[in-house]
């Protein structure tokens, strides 16, 4: 079995921060979970700063090296949160009324015309969101020591995260919040009520928090044949163990992310499964018997990610999801099935059609044998002030079967 022992996958280059501090100058190694350029514009601040002062710096494009408590930093952060939110919701009730002002002329657009734009506003004010917070900053001696009045230990989560550091570092208050929440979820685990088992997620691994499509797995109908099977894009691996479970003999994972290669193979692992292969390849595994199964659960979003962590949620031009087809014939044994596990929320987002990926489906010589529905119960298809509401109470995850 191959186990990838690589780190700091998101780190493209060894890039430095530098900036003077009093007399001194200072230079450091620069941590970015989204990969964003060091900083141009520093200024030192402590616990004296005002939150409305940080706001006003972190909209004029300047980050803040934090030199206070460590704790007041937290706070800080909260306070910017509250303000963003406050700007956002001034911004979603100038659409409303402008919105409100259309609707009594000509050039008053659908509803289901809006769905595309209002989709793109709602990841750009996100986007936003994550640079201004991500706009105060941290540093660290070597290993990870954070010298900061009551701050936690957290070289172990941040080793884990991005690897060894023997020298000092930078980053953002908010990736250190991620290294320490990825490692409470590598601790604990993620609850799969329907196998009565738990997913130990990594950082830099999507969680699977949504598990709708479990089920839908358990239920489907196996193929004839249960020999060799293939999960692409495993991430965590709880699809493969999915498959390991209902018996398939020899299963082949892949995925490009060499942090989901170590965490598939930590829950293998854990669950003592010894027929799970990891490759790391672009969808299809080498060197490999044919599929009687090949399963993928693709990002659903046809949408450019903006950091590492996204790609398992979008997937630009629907690239991964037509390569998939495209590619799986070849791989098939006779009889052999594709499981694609997919969300209908492009569809309704306007994104992608139904007629599309019917065409794609057809055009790499594939058809569906039958299909699999269930709605989503996630909290976000019930929360009605999220601004997708109407697509996201709609939804409904399939799992297709072709052949």
């Amino acid at each position: 079995m191959l186990k990838y022992k690589g780190k700091s996958v998101f780190i493209k280059s060894s890039q430095y921060l530098q900036w003077e501090e009093g007399s001194t100058e200072h230079k450091a190694r620069w941590l970015s979970q989204s990969n964003h350029a060091p900083p141009k514009r520093i200024v030192i601040i402590d616990d004296t700063i005002t939150a409305d002062e940080a706001y006003r710096l972190a909209n004029a494009g300047t980050s803040m090296l934090w030199r206070g408590d460590y704790h007041n930093a937290k706070q800080l952060i909260q306070a910017l949160q509250r303000r963003i939110d406050r700007a956002e919701q001034r911004k979603i009730e100038k659409a409303e009324k402008k919105a409100v002002q259309d609707a009594h002329s000509s050039k008053s657009s659908s509803g289901s015309q809006d769905l595309p734009q209002l989709f793109h506003k709602n990841r750009l004010a996100q986007s936003q969101r994550s640079r201004l917070l991500g706009r105060l900053l941290l540093s660290f001696d070597a290993n990870y020591q954070l010298n900061l009045r009551r701050a936690p230990e957290v070289s172990e989560a941040c080793e884990a995260a991005f690897g060894d550091m023997n020298e000092a570092c930078v980053m953002s208050f908010r990736d250190l919040q991620g290294a320490l929440g990825a490692a409470q979820w590598r601790k604990k685990g993620v609850p799969v009520k329907a196998l009565s088992i738990s997913v130990h997620p990594h950082y830099g691994v999507f969680a699977p928090t949504r598990q709708e499509y479990v089920q839908l797995l358990l239920d489907a109908p196996l193929p004839d044949s249960c020999k060799v099977a293939y999960d692409i894009g495993t991430g965590t691996g709880l699809l493969a163990i999915v498959l390991a479970k209902r018996g398939f003999k020899q299963i082949i994972a892949t995925d490009l992310n060499p942090h989901a290669l170590e965490c598939a193979q930590d829950n293998f692992d854990r669950l003592g499964l010894s027929n799970v292969q990891l490759q790391q390849v672009d969808l299809f595994p080498t060197d490999a018997p044919p599929a009687n199964l090949i399963v993928c659960n693709p990002p659903w979003l046809p949408a450019k990610p903006s950091s590492p962590l996204e790609y398992s949620v979008y997937d630009a031009n629907s690239a991964m999801l037509r390569g998939l087809l495209m590619g799986a014939k070849q791989h098939l044994a006779d009889e052999g099935e594709v499981w694609l596990i997919l969300s209908d929320l492009a569809e309704h987002l306007k994104l992608r059609t139904r007629e599309e990926l019917i065409g794609w489906i057809e055009d790499a010589g594939l058809k569906v044998k039958y299909r699999l529905d269930t709605e989503p119960m996630h909290g976000k298809s019930q929360d009605e002030s999220d601004p997708l509401f109407a697509a996201r109470s709609a939804e409904v995850t399939s799992l297709w079967c072709l052949c």
